[in-house]
């Protein structure tokens, strides 16, 4: 495992906060009607997402999906923009057009995300060859999930990335279950094992509740691709605690009673607050964290509410039509 400092160690844990604290915010918003539409919550999936994306350089470039808040957030976005995207806000990350499904934040390498499955991973290869080309050392991580993992378009960019040695890295936030279906009845064999037919190192990270862990895969795997080795898939094992998307009723039918149970009880929150106690860090100094998080997102609110809607007139802006480059 890594030496990783204190610092570094407590700006994990206030990254997973943030998350944690964001989409529990959001998720009551949805349920009172402020935020239009639907959300899709990252909790339970915190040290996943904050593993991965603290393993990355500023520099870096990365690729979300629907599940996408915390991607943003784990790579140092702040939450005031995000929220008011949410929102639909003018201040809004995307000027209040793209929403929860369509979050991008330049400012941090995040490129985008989107409700079609499996529809990022291309861009983030398409991102890694920029940085080949450029001859920069620049490396974009695409994430995506156990249901995108058997769309044809992550196999076409794997072989891809494999036979141009692009610096990008692959990651499966494997929560067991596409919407309802369980990953077991739909996908044959382990996700990780599959980068063996495009010549690229796979790993499956089990304990993908724990933050270091990950840090760890994901760290090797863009140090390789920082070097010209290439790509690299990683598998991460992880759940995701709330529904499918907030305000969804899909019933219990589809998640064993006691399961979420023992998953609640493997919290990556509370399991690294464990950690960080365990080598010197005060309960009252992370009580004081946790304090100053809810702030943060107290804040973001009130950043949101103050933020005025787009006006219409500026609906059209940033599209490009065929007429413009007929002039």
């Amino acid at each position: 495992m890594e030496d990783l400092s204190t610092e570094t160690k407590l700006e994990m844990q206030r990254r997973m906060l943030r998350i944690r604290a964001f989409d529990e915010r959001a998720s009551k918003m949805v349920k009172r009607g402020h935020i239009p539409g639907t959300v899709h919550t990252s909790i339970g999936q915190e040290a996943q997402v904050v593993g991965a994306t603290m393993a990355l350089r500023d520099g870096d470039y990365m690729t979300g999906n629907h599940r996408s808040h915390g991607h943003p957030i784990g790579k140092g976005s702040p939450l005031g923009p995000l929220m008011a995207e949410l929102v639909g806000k003018a201040t809004g990350v995307c000027k209040g057009k793209g929403g929860s499904l369509h979050l991008a934040d330049f400012s941090v390498g995040s490129l985008g995300e989107s409700g079609i499955v499996g529809s990022s991973i291309p861009i983030a290869m398409g991102a890694a060859l920029s940085a080949s080309v450029r001859g920069s050392d620049q490396v974009a991580l695409a994430f995506f999930g156990d249901g995108a993992a058997n769309q044809g378009v992550l196999y076409e960019s794997m072989n891809l990335s494999g036979v141009w040695k692009l610096p990008v890295v692959f990651l499966c936030e494997n929560n067991q279950y596409a919407l309802s279906t369980p990953a077991h009845t739909v996908t044959s064999g382990v996700i990780a094992e599959r980068a063996a037919g495009f010549g690229m190192p796979g790993v499956r990270v089990e304990e993908g509740q724990d933050v270091l862990a990950v840090h760890a895969a994901v760290s090797e795997a863009a140090a390789l691709a920082r070097s010209g080795g290439g790509p690299s898939l990683v598998e991460v094992v992880t759940y995701r605690y709330n529904e499918h998307s907030e305000g969804l009723r899909l019933g219990t039918d589809y998640r064993p009673a006691d399961e979420r149970e023992a998953w609640l009880k493997k919290d990556p929150i509370l399991l690294f607050r464990e950690h960080l106690e365990g080598i010197g860090v005060s309960p009252a100094d992370l009580d004081a964290l946790e304090a100053e998080v809810l702030q943060e997102v107290d804040d973001a609110v009130a950043f949101t509410d103050a933020s005025p809607f787009p006006d219409p007139s500026v609906a059209f802006d940033d599209l490009y039509t065929d007429t413009e480059y007929a002039a």
